[in-house]
């Protein structure tokens, strides 16, 4: 009897040895890797249709070949109130874009081959991966922080000329 009772007397004080001698697992939240910085590459000027005059001047990155055009703006973190990404295409169709891993909400504007405003995607949802097409055909898309086309009172019909500088 009373080796039984050592047994279960050690068996207990084993588990219960175990149990508080565990540590708890400690579980290591990564911050995102991947840091992407903004790269001047063009300047950028919204004029008014109607007068000539300018809205805004921007500096901008330009996305220009495939790699570019499929990542645009992911992973970036922020996006000044004077920066843009300019998106040039080849031809004149109807675009459509999403923010899958775009971490920043963006207005989408949508120009047509003689760099005037066709349409607006406003205030994109970061990593909604919803299309966001373009009301016309397009050949150039432009992306700026949320809120700003209608703070700059952009309208369809305004124009835009830029310059790289590469």
């Amino acid at each position: 009897m009373r080796l039984k009772s050592f047994f279960k007397y050690m068996i207990l004080s084993f588990g219960l040895f175990v149990t508080i001698g565990c540590k708890e697992e400690k579980v290591n939240k990564t911050e995102d890797k991947v840091v992407v910085s903004f790269k001047k590459e063009g300047i950028l000027q919204l004029k008014k249709a109607n007068t000539d005059s300018i809205i805004k001047t921007l500096d901008i990155e330009i996305a220009d070949n495939e790699y570019e055009t499929q990542t645009g703006l992911m992973y970036r973190t922020e996006l000044g109130t004077t920066q843009g990404m300019l998106f040039i295409f080849p031809d004149v169709q109807m675009r459509s874009f999403y923010m899958k891993n775009t971490k920043i909400p963006l207005d989408i504007i949508y120009l047509d081959g003689n760099r005037t405003i066709v349409s607006f995607q406003k205030n994109a949802k970061p990593f909604d991966e919803s299309s966001l097409p373009s009301e016309a055909p397009a050949q150039y898309v432009l992306e700026i922080n949320a809120g700003l086309s209608d703070k700059w009172q952009l309208e369809v019909g305004d124009q835009m000329e830029f310059q790289t500088i590469k």
